[in-house]
C-alpha cells in the first residue's frame, strides 16, 4: 500500500497539469467510498440484526475495539497483505464466486430482460455487496419493465434516504417517491413519503412540500377504511407540531374532514376529537359523523369477509367491488379497484373491469392512461389489455409516436397464442386507417397504412408461425381488410384483385364462403367480367358447398348474362356437381363398407368369446369331477403348475350389466397407462400357492342394479388386500354414510382387485368419485359411477377434462423422483396452485407427467413463460397449457347413415365452424 501511494505521489510530481484533476477525481472517489461504506454498513448491520445472538457478539467485539488498536489493526492487515491466511483465502473465494453470480445473471438478464425472479436475484446479491452504482441501474432497469411491490420499493428508498447527504439527493429521494406511488395504491409508501418530507420543511417550499405531501396521500388513501387511519394521525401530528397562528385552524379542518368519512375507529377519533377541541364540536360535525357510523355498518360485513378470508382475496374483493358500484361514488370506486389490484395485479380481466369503468365512466385522461399503462405492465401477456391501451391512447389525442412506440412493446411482450399477434395488428392497423384521409389521391398515411399491412403479412409469416407452427390467421382476415380497404376507399381493384388471389392460394380456394365474399367485393366496385370469373373458379375450387356457388352464378347470368354465357354456366355446374354426386357416393359405399367390416369383426369376436366360455366351463366341470375322484392331498399337481396362467373367472353371481363399469375403466386406464388391468402383481410362488389352497366357501352377493345411482365401482386394488370390507369402509365413510362394500372374488375366494360400494344416499357416492386415484396399497385406486351398460351402451368415464384449460398446465419431462412436495413448491412461486395430479400407471409408478392447476388463467400464463425449458434434477421440462388432443371415438355404422340410405360426412368451411351464409347479400347486390 505505501508503494502505491508513493508511485502516485511520483506521478502528480512528474505531471502538474493532471495534479487538480487528478485531486478533483481523488475527491469525487472518496466521496463515492464513503457512500458506498455508508451503505455496505446499513446492509450489514441488517444482516447482523438477522443474525440473534451473534449480533450482539458483534456488538461487543465492535464496542471492545478501542482507539489505541486500531494502529494494531491496520499493522495487521498490512502484514495480512503480505501474507493472506486462510480466512482471507476463503473470503475471496466467497466474494469471486459472488461476482461471477451477478455476471451470469446479468448475461441471462441481456438475453431474457422479462425474466423477474432473475431481476431479483439480482439486486439481491449486488445490495450485499454494496456495488451501489450497479445497484442503481439494476433496480431502474426492472423499474421500467416490471411494476415493483410495495417491499421492493419501500428496501429501495431506505437505502437511498440513509445515503442521501445534500438537497440534489433529497430530491432524488422524491423522484423515487413519485415513481412508487404509481405503480400501486400503498398506504405505507405515502406515510413514509409524508415523513420524509418533514425531514425537509428547513429547505425553502418545505411547509408546502410537506402539506403537498399529505393532502395527495388523503386523495389516495384517506378513504381507506382500514389503513387510512394512519395517514390522517400523521397529518394531524404534524399540524400540531407547527407554531404558527393558522394551524389550530387546520387541525380543526383535518378533524372534521376525518369524522365525515366512515373509518375503523371512528369513535376514539372523535373523542379525541372532543378532548383537543377547546369549544364545544358542533353540530353538523356531530351529525357527519353518525352519517359516517350508519355508513361504516354498510361496509363492515366487506372489510371483515377480507380480513377473515387468505391473500388473493379476489371472489372478496369482486363483491365489494359490486356494491361500491351500486352506490356510485367515483372515489370509492377507484379505491376499492386500487385495493383489489395490489392482491390481484396478474388478474386480467380486473385490469379489464377497471379501466372499462374508466372509459366510461370518469374519461380523465391522466387518470386513465396511467391504469391501462400499469394494466399491460402486468399482464404484459394479454392481447386485450394492449388493444384497449392502444384505443385508450387514440380517444384521448396522444401523439402518433407515442402510440407507435407502445405498439411495439406490445409485439415484444410474448404473447401465448398465435391469434393474439393477429388482434393486436388489427387494433394497430384499424388506428392508421382512422388516420387516413381518403379523399385525398395519396398521402403521407396512406402510404405508413399499406406498409404496416405489408409488414404485418410479412410478421406473421415470419415470426408467429416460426414460432406458434401455425399462422393465427387461416382465413387471411388481415388481408381481406387490406383488399376492402384498397377496393372501397383507395378505388384501387387491381390491388384488391392481387390480395384476393393470394388469399385463395393460402389453402382458402375450396371454401365457399371465401369466394362469395371476393364476388360481393367484386360485385359492389369492380365490373361483371371479373365477377364472372370469380365465380367460374369458385364452381371448380369449391368443396363444402358447390351447390350454393352454382346457384349464385346462375343467378348472375339470369339477370345479366347473353345465352352463351347462360349456357357455359349451366354446363359448368351440371358437369361439376355430377362430379360431386359421384365422389359422395363413393365416399358413402366406402363408409359403409368399413361399417359393414366393423360389424363382421364385432361378430367374429363374440364368436370367439362365446367358444371360450364354452371350453372354460367345460374345463372347470372336468376339474371339479377330477377333484371328487382324487385324494385331498396335492389335488392339482404337476400338469396344473406347468400349465399357463390363465385370468380366472369371475363366480360370484353378479350379472355382467352390474359389472359393466369394469369395461371402461380397464380399457381407458390400459390406454392411459399401456398395462392390462388384469395383469396379478403377486409372485408366481404365491400363485401357486393360491392355486393349491382348497376352494373357499364365499357368499354370494347378487348386484341390485336399481341401486346404481347410490353404488361406486372401485378397481386396480392390490389382489394381496386382505379383509377388503375392513379396510376400504373407513376410507368411504369419510364420504358419507357406507351400507354395502362388496368385494368380488374368485371362484377360490381369491380378491380380484375391484368391488362395489354402496352408500345410503346419492349424494355420498358423488363424493367417492373424488377418491379417484387415491393410493391404497401403493396403487392409484380407480373409483368410477356404476352404469348398467346393457341400459346405457354408449357410456364411456373418462375422469379428466379434454378441453382446453386454460388455467391449468400439462408438465412433461419430469424425474421419475419428483414428489408431489416438491413440484408444488417449484410452482407456487408463479401463483396459487390449487390441485397438482402426478400421472401414474396402474401400479402406482410416476410417467414423468403432471397437472397442474392454478387459480387462474393469468397464473397459469406466467407460469407457462417462467417454468418452460427449467431444468429439475437434470432433466429438462416443458411446460403448455393444458390442450390434450381430441380422443377419437369410432362412429357406429348406423350413425353414418341418413333415413334415406348413406349421405356423405358434413364438411366445415374457412377458418369458423358451420354457419349458414348470407346468401340474400349476394342477390340482392
Amino acid at each position: 500500500m505505501a508503494t502505491a501511494a508513493a508511485a502516485s505521489a511520483a506521478e502528480l510530481e512528474a505531471d502538474p497539469k493532471a495534479g487538480p484533476e487528478a485531486e478533483g477525481e481523488e475527491d469525487e472517489a472518496k466521496a463515492d467510498g464513503a457512500r458506498r461504506k455508508v451503505f455496505t454498513r446499513a446492509v450489514a448491520t441488517a444482516t447482523y440484526k438477522s443474525m440473534g445472538p451473534a449480533w450482539d457478539q458483534h456488538q461487543q467485539r465492535e464496542e471492545g475495539v478501542s482507539e489505541s488498536d486500531e494502529d494494531e489493526e491496520f499493522a495487521m492487515a498490512s502484514s495480512a497483505e503480505s501474507s493472506p491466511g486462510d480466512d482471507e483465502w476463503e473470503y475471496d473465494e466467497e466474494e469471486e464466486k459472488t461476482q461471477l453470480e451477478i455476471e451470469r445473471l446479468e448475461e441471462q438478464l441481456s438475453i431474457n430482460v422479462y425474466d423477474y425472479n432473475c431481476h431479483l436475484d439480482l439486486i439481491r446479491l449486488l445490495r450485499l455487496e454494496g456495488e451501489l452504482t450497479k445497484l442503481r441501474g439494476a433496480r431502474q432497469k426492472m423499474s421500467e419493465i416490471f411494476p415493483l411491490t410495495e417491499e421492493l420499493w419501500l428496501e429501495w428508498l431506505h437505502d437511498e434516504i440513509s445515503m442521501a447527504g445534500d438537497s440534489r439527493d433529497r430530491e432524488h429521494v422524491y423522484d423515487l417517491f413519485e415513481r412508487a406511488v404509481k405503480d400501486y395504491i400503498c398506504p405505507n409508501i405515502w406515510l413514509e413519503y409524508g415523513q420524509y418530507s418533514v425531514g425537509g420543511i428547513g429547505q425553502k417550499g418545505g411547509l408546502e412540500k410537506v402539506r403537498s405531501v399529505f393532502e395527495r396521500a388523503l386523495s389516495s388513501v384517506g378513504l381507506h377504511m382500514t389503513k387510512g387511519l394512519a395517514i390522517w394521525e400523521a397529518y394531524r401530528e404534524f399540524e400540531n407540531a407547527i407554531v404558527e397562528a393558522a394551524r389550530l385552524e387546520k387541525v380543526h379542518s383535518l378533524f372534521r374532514r376525518q369524522l365525515a368519512i366512515p373509518l375503523y375507529d371512528m369513535e376514539a377519533t372523535f373523542a379525541e376529537y372532543e378532548e383537543w377541541s377547546e369549544d364545544p364540536v358542533p353540530e353538523s360535525v356531530i351529525q357527519s359523523y353518525h352519517k359516517a357510523l350508519q355508513q361504516l355498518e354498510k361496509y363492515k360485513p366487506y372489510e371483515e369477509a377480507l380480513l377473515e378470508a387468505e391473500t388473493p382475496r379476489l371472489a372478496e374483493y369482486q363483491a365489494y367491488i359490486d356494491f361500491e358500484m351500486k352506490i356510485g361514488d367515483p372515489a370509492r370506486i377507484q379505491l376499492i379497484f386500487e385495493r383489489a389490484l395490489v392482491e390481484n395485479c396478474l388478474v386480467p380481466d380486473l385490469w379489464i373491469r377497471y379501466s372499462q369503468y374508466l372509459d366510461r365512466q370518469l374519461k380523465v385522461k391522466d387518470l386513465v392512461l396511467s391504469v391501462h399503462s400499469r394494466a399491460v405492465r402486468n399482464c404484459p401477456w394479454t392481447v386485450a389489455l394492449w388493444s384497449r391501451y392502444l384505443l385508450a391512447l387514440e380517444r384521448h389525442g396522444v401523439d402518433h409516436q407515442v402510440i407507435s412506440v407502445t405498439f411495439e412493446k406490445a409485439l415484444s411482450a410474448g404473447f401465448i397464442q398465435a391469434t393474439d399477434y393477429v388482434e393486436i395488428w388489427q387494433a394497430y392497423l384499424d388506428y392508421l386507417r382512422r388516420r387516413v384521409d381518403f379523399k385525398q389521391d395519396s398521402s403521407k398515411e396512406l402510404e405508413e397504412l399499406r406498409s404496416a399491412f405489408a409488414r404485418a403479412l410479412e410478421y406473421l409469416q415470419q415470426e408467429v408461425e416460426e414460432r406458434f407452427n401455425e399462422s393465427g390467421d387461416p382465413s387471411c382476415m388481415i388481408m381481406q381488410n387490406w383488399a376492402r380497404i384498397e377496393a372501397r376507399l383507395c378505388n384501387n381493384m387491381q390491388k384488391a384483385r392481387e390480395l384476393w388471389d393470394s388469399i385463395m392460394t393460402k389453402g382458402n380456394a375450396k371454401y365457399a364462403n371465401m369466394w362469395l365474399e371476393y364476388y360481393s367485393l367484386e360485385r359492389a366496385h369492380g365490373d361483371t367480367q371479373h365477377c364472372r370469373k370469380a365465380l367460374h373458379r369458385a364452381v371448380q375450387c369449391t368443396s363444402d358447398y358447390p351447390e350454393h356457388v352454382c346457384e349464385v352464378l346462375l343467378t348472375m347470368e339470369r339477370t345479366e348474362g347473353t345465352l352463351e354465357d347462360w349456357d357455359i354456366a349451366v354446363q359448368k355446374t351440371e358437369t361439376r356437381l355430377a362430379r360431386v354426386n359421384e365422389q359422395r357416393i363413393k365416399a358413402a359405399e366406402k363408409e359403409a363398407t368399413l361399417a359393414q367390416q366393423e360389424e363382421e369383426k364385432a361378430e367374429l369376436r363374440k364368436k370367439a368369446r362365446a367358444e371360450k366360455k364354452a371350453q372354460r366351463k367345460k374345463k372347470t366341470r372336468g376339474a371339479d369331477k377330477r377333484k371328487a375322484d382324487e385324494d385331498n392331498e396335492n389335488e392339482w399337481g404337476d400338469e396344473d403348475e406347468e400349465r399357463p396362467s390363465k385370468r380366472r373367472k369371475l363366480e360370484n353371481s353378479v350379472p355382467a350389466a352390474a359389472e359393466a363399469p369394469e369395461a371402461p375403466d380397464l380399457a381407458a386406464e390400459t390406454g392411459l397407462f399401456g398395462k392390462s388391468a388384469s395383469a396379478d402383481d403377486t409372485p408366481a410362488s404365491k400363485q401357486k400357492e393360491r392355486a393349491a389352497a382348497p376352494k373357499k366357501d364365499v357368499p354370494k352377493v347378487p348386484h341390485d342394479s336399481s341401486k346404481d345411482s347410490v353404488t361406486v365401482f372401485v378397481s386396480n386394488l392390490p389382489y394381496s388386500m386382505a379383509e377388503p370390507d375392513e379396510k376400504l369402509r373407513p376410507l368411504f365413510e369419510a364420504c358419507g354414510e357406507v351400507a354395502e362394500v362388496r368385494p368380488i372374488f374368485s371362484n377360490r375366494g381369491d380378491f380380484r382387485g375391484y368391488c362395489y360400494v354402496e352408500f345410503k344416499e346419492e349424494q355420498a357416492a358423488l363424493q367417492a368419485l373424488r377418491l379417484d386415484r387415491r393410493d391404497v396399497g401403493g396403487r392409484p385406486m380407480f373409483v368410477s359411477p356404476c352404469v348398467d351398460k346393457s341400459k346405457n351402451p354408449d357410456f364411456k368415464v373418462f375422469r379428466y377434462s379434454t378441453a382446453l384449460e386454460k388455467h391449468k398446465l400439462f408438465i412433461s419431462g419430469l424425474p421419475f423422483s419428483c414428489t408431489k412436495e416438491e413440484l408444488e413448491e417449484i410452482c407456487q412461486a408463479h401463483g396459487t396452485v390449487k390441485d397438482i395430479r402426478l400421472v401414474t400407471n396402474r401400479a402406482g409408478k410416476p410417467k414423468g407427467l403432471a397437472y397442474v392447476e392454478y387459480e387462474n388463467e393469468s397464473q397459469a400464463s406466467q407460469a407457462v413463460m417462467k417454468m418452460d425449458g427449467m431444468t429439475i434434477k437434470e432433466n429438462v421440462i416443458k411446460v403448455a397449457i393444458s390442450n390434450p388432443p381430441q380422443r377419437k371415438v369410432p362412429e357406429k355404422p348406423e350413425a353414418r347413415k341418413g333415413p334415406g340410405g348413406p349421405t356423405a360426412p358434413r364438411q366445415t368451411y374457412g377458418a369458423n365452424s358451420v354457419r349458414h351464409l348470407p346468401w340474400t347479400i349476394f342477390f340482392a347486390s
